[in-house]
């Protein structure tokens, strides 16, 4: 197997450089991005509109607090998600582009956006994490947007995390490849 990962936007792996992302998490953000744009590929073909840097910036970005809470990259946590949305906006990241480090732990709030849940849906179907609730509120916004019947539209969903969900062991095995710290 290998553990080459996928590459990130430049803007994002310049950002994570800056700040010591270890290699887990640098991994982790990595095999994110990569099923977030198997997602912004599939609303594409969908009809969704949707803006796809900020989706896939987010997807890259998302975890960046951890390097403030390096714990948080072996125990549940979401401190990160306060202190990576102050870390990228102290960085001149724009708010549209920073909002998804602190916002993809939620996606009930009322003023979600389709974008905020297409990162948050990534980083679930990375490890074929299941969230019906959040596929649900996808599933409504593509048939209101594409005029779908909601059937439909879980359908052509479900179909594509099912897909994502099968290569969710190798991507598990290479984010676990990455050791948690830096090693010096």
């Amino acid at each position: 197997m290998t553990t080459t990962l996928p590459p990130l936007p430049p803007a994002a792996a310049g950002l994570l450089a800056r700040v010591g992302a270890p290699p887990r998490l640098l991994a982790h953000l990595a095999l994110v991005h990569e099923v977030a744009q198997r997602i912004a590929e599939f609303c594409e073909r969908q009809g969704l509109p949707f803006d796809r840097e900020a989706v896939l910036f987010g997807a890259a970005t998302h975890d960046i607090g951890k390097t403030v809470h390096p714990e948080e990259l072996s125990v549940p946590g979401s401190a990160h998600e306060r202190a990576g949305h102050a870390l990228l906006r102290a960085a001149g990241v724009p708010e549209r582009l920073a909002r998804f480090a602190g916002r993809h732990g939620s996606w009930s709030r009322p003023d979600t956006t389709v974008e905020d849940l297409l990162v948050s849906l990534a980083d679930k179907a990375w490890k074929n994490r299941r969230v019906r609730d959040l596929e649900d509120r996808v599933v409504e916004r593509l048939a209101a947007a594409t005029g779908q019947q909601p059937w439909e539209a879980f359908l052509a969903l479900d179909d594509l995390l099912t897909g994502i969900g099968e290569d969710a062991p190798r991507r598990l095995a290479v984010q676990a490849a990455h050791p948690v710290r830096t090693v010096s």
